[in-house]
């Protein structure tokens, strides 16, 4: 008997070639993908920067006046640099 290798190398071809072209289109749409997500990130606005911190008049008059206490009795303020403090932060309130 005589065997029929015709059809198998045939089917091997065919086998062969649609495994090369699907890997061929997965490695385009990979790239595909690549190239979108590049240039949606180039075309995102920028993140907005943070929240500047409150300015110092918007603090608690009372957290104030402690934090001044603690500086006079630390020695870091003198008396009448207190008494200066102390008055423009009452007058404020």
């Amino acid at each position: 008997m005589r065997m029929r290798r015709r059809p198998l190398l045939a089917a091997a071809v065919v086998g062969g070639t649609a495994y090369h072209i699907g890997k061929k289109g997965q490695q385009s749409r990979d790239q595909q993908a690549q190239i979108d997500d590049m240039q949606a990130q180039q075309q995102a606005p920028p993140p907005e920067a943070a929240p500047a911190a409150a300015p110092a008049a918007e603090e608690d008059p009372m957290a104030k006046l402690t934090q001044l206490k603690s500086l006079l009795d630390q020695g870091v303020l003198t008396q009448a640099e207190f008494d200066v403090q102390k008055t423009k932060i009452l007058q404020s309130m």
